[in-house]
């Protein structure tokens, strides 16, 4: 065979071989790919949007959103999604700083528990406490925007004297306390604005009618007890104690363990009324006649 004929055939035949695979490549892998293409193309097509349609369509979501919000932050309390377990420590730290120096309060972490739909972090918080600081404590806990309540609590009486000889009238107390959060933030406002935590005074259902503990006459007051009306004058009374010190006092003076109320000029009295714990007690003095004689001398 002539050499020109032989690479002529070989030429052809490599020529076949390229066009063969090129027609392969094109009508079989690139088939496959400008189908799954196709298929990626209409399914965008689908799903496409106008942006003004999507401009719209965010903007109503936008206030759904803030109305839901709204809606939220109106109710008096929410259930946070996250929460640490110092969050407590913190708000019963700020509720408890204003309180007298006799009240405090110590916090126990004991455990998180975990519900169907809810969760919550349980303390013992515990301490000793004048009445109503404690009520503030109590009160702030229940009425806090982000849920949290009491689940049982232990109180009882403390009288303390201190080194004046002043009895305090406290209450020892024990809270166990849950702190409540959610899985979701379903529950909760953005921006939570903390509810009114500071309650009116209450009568201290603790302090006793009738107490033991007399407190010390630590100002000097008279002691009507052991007093004696020297003489009536324009300006009040003049008055002196057990121990010769001498007083001069107008009605509304305050004494130990009460008030002088009433001079009376005409009788040559004066009235005084004590509160010796929680007994309330009307105690007159008098001019002795001596006195009253050397008087209209």
């Amino acid at each position: 065979m002539d050499r020109k004929l032989k690479n002529t055939l070989i030429l052809l035949l490599a020529m076949i071989l390229i066009g063969g695979a090129g027609a392969v490549y094109k009508y079989v892998v690139l088939k496959k790919k400008l189908v799954a293409k196709q298929k990626q193309v209409d399914n965008l097509s689908i799903n496409s949007y106008d942006t003004e349609e999507l401009k719209a369509k965010l903007s109503e979501l936008k206030k759904n959103a803030a109305e839901l919000d709204s809606v939220l932050a109106m109710q008096k309390y929410n259930i946070p999604s996250k929460i640490n377990q110092a969050d407590f420590y913190d708000f019963v730290n700020k509720i408890s700083f204003s309180f007298a120096p006799l009240s405090y309060v110590n916090i126990e972490f004991r455990s998180a528990v975990s519900k169907k739909s809810f969760n919550y972090f349980e303390y013992k918080v515990s301490g000793i406490a004048y009445f109503n600081d404690l009520y503030k404590l109590i009160y702030a806990i229940e009425q806090s925007k982000q849920l949290k309540k009491i689940a049982s609590a232990k109180m009882i009486n403390l009288v303390k004297v201190d080194d004046d000889g002043i009895a305090h009238y406290l209450v020892n107390f024990e809270l166990m306390t849950q702190v409540y959060f959610a899985n979701t933030d379903r529950f909760t406002t953005k921006n939570i604005k903390e509810n009114r935590l500071k309650p009116n005074p209450l009568y201290d259902i603790f302090y006793p009618l009738i107490r033991k503990e007399i407190p010390p006459n630590i100002n000097n007051l008279l002691d009507v007890q052991s007093a004696q009306l020297l003489a009536l004058v324009p300006d009040g009374a003049f008055l002196a104690d057990g121990s010769g010190n001498t007083f001069l006092l107008w009605e509304g003076d305050e004494v130990y363990l009460g008030y002088l109320t009433e001079i009376d000029y005409d009788t040559n009295k004066v009235t005084f009324i004590l509160n010796k714990g929680g007994i309330i007690e009307k105690v007159v003095l008098e001019l002795q006649k001596e006195n009253t004689k050397e008087k209209s001398k």
